[in-house]
């Protein structure tokens, strides 16, 4: 079987951004559910319970709410900047789904159907690209208010998005060292073992780069402004944050955009470390389209289904821990976030890019051969160098609280 070429691939990429919008959506809106079920559980009380069955229908009435409330405007706004910048809150997020390959191939009567609504050599770069421009809508609705405090919150959301941007980017050059690959359903391939066909390494690279994982984890905590990197809202300093001056929805759009990068940045953990839709152990979902269109596997509809929901499954999993961090940690000082950074994930990765190299090299030129092995010795490397970075490098002196600073000058 072939992919479908022609006018129903055209058709077939109408339903897919249809589909794919509202399954962004959906999550998002249940997502904004499930954070309020889960602080509720941590903080030990009931969350949303009272509209519809276990309260699912809050979300519904909190929209409702939202598009009914009177809508003010500063007077002094730049009119213009000031309601497109909701827009460029949430866009970016929503485009970015386009590259997510979701689930394995779906075949048809007109040919082989790709999960995934753009398929673009360069997804990768895409990523990167497309991710930096969520804070053009902070900047723009902190300035566009006239406001000191929505300004002020402006300019933290700026200076934090493109510091952490930096580490989210460098921390990825690992995987394309492995995979000498940018395009994202290629990614997904790698990481599944194939008994024949192409060389694959056969393992998620979650374990082979577990350092690059969880710093590009903690960068995405930074770039979605969640907790304990949320200084650019930080109530109890700034008011509100650079959307201290929305009201009604155009203030909705704004947690709506911030739940959206959630989503989004929880398929890219998955694709990038998880394996994308990959079950494990499991070797009958391994489905790969090759350059010259050559299908290796064996498609069949229930195996979408099947790993569609695998890709579900690590998604939440991903989304719960973001949530659960959100309300288990306290928020950081300003100095200590500027340090960690540009002090400490900036250094730490530019050592651990030629670290990784050099081992790649070394085991290359040893002969060994791409797959599973290769893969253990990575991760084993990397699971000595982060004991090593947790335990002997920090010891709350390069993060440290307040506390601990005055101990230490008294």
């Amino acid at each position: 079987m072939t992919p479908v070429t022609g006018a129903a691939f055209v058709l077939a990429t109408l339903l897919k951004v249809v589909i794919g919008f509202t399954l962004l959506l959906v999550a998002v809106v249940l997502s904004t559910y499930v954070e309020r079920k889960v602080a509720g559980f941590i903080q030990d009380r009931s969350g949303p319970n009272r509209v519809g069955p276990i309260g699912l229908f809050q979300v519904l009435a909190d929209g409702a709410k939202t598009l009914l409330k009177e809508e003010v405007a500063p007077a002094q706004a730049n009119r213009g900047f000031f309601f497109l910048a909701p827009a460029l809150a949430l866009i970016p997020a929503t485009v970015l789904f386009a590259v997510i390959p979701f689930a394995a191939p779906l075949p048809t009567q007109w040919g082989l159907v790709e999960i995934i609504v753009a398929d673009v050599p360069i997804g990768f770069l895409y990523v990167l690209g497309i991710a930096s421009l969520g804070v053009y809508g902070v900047v723009m609705a902190g300035w566009s208010s006239n406001s000191k405090y929505a300004f002020l919150g402006g300019l933290r959301g700026s200076a934090q998005m493109i510091s952490y941007e930096i580490a989210l980017g460098m921390s990825l050059v690992p995987v394309l060292l492995l995979a000498g690959n940018v395009t994202l359903p290629e990614l997904v391939s790698m990481q599944q073992p194939y008994a024949d066909g192409p060389a694959t390494w056969g393992i998620w690279f979650l374990i082979p780069l577990l350092i690059s994982g969880f710093l590009f984890f903690v960068s995405s905590l930074a770039e979605t402004n969640r907790l304990p990197f949320d200084l650019p809202e930080a109530e109890g300093e700034l008011v509100g944050g650079y959307h201290t001056e929305y009201s009604s929805m155009k203030f909705g759009v704004f947690p709506l955009g911030e739940y959206a990068h959630l989503v989004t940045t929880a398929c890219l953990v998955t694709v990038f470390f998880l394996g994308g839709w990959d079950i494990p152990i499991w070797t009958g979902d391994n489905i790969r389209v090759l350059a010259d269109g050559t299908v290796v596997g064996d498609p069949t509809w229930w195996k979408t289904l099947l790993t569609g929901a695998a890709f579900a499954v690590k998604m939440a999993s991903i989304i719960l821990v973001f949530m659960w961090i959100r309300w288990t940690l306290p928020r950081f000082r300003y100095d200590q976030l500027m340090n960690l950074g540009w002090k400490v994930f900036l250094p730490l990765l530019m050592v651990y890019i030629i670290l990784t190299a050099g081992l790649v090299f070394v085991l290359d030129d040893a002969g060994m051969a791409t797959g599973p092995v290769y893969g253990l010795v990575l991760g084993a490397v990397n699971l000595v160098l982060l004991i090593f970075l947790v335990f002997a490098v920090d010891r709350g002196l390069l993060i440290r609280g307040a506390s601990t600073a005055r101990r230490r000058e008294i």
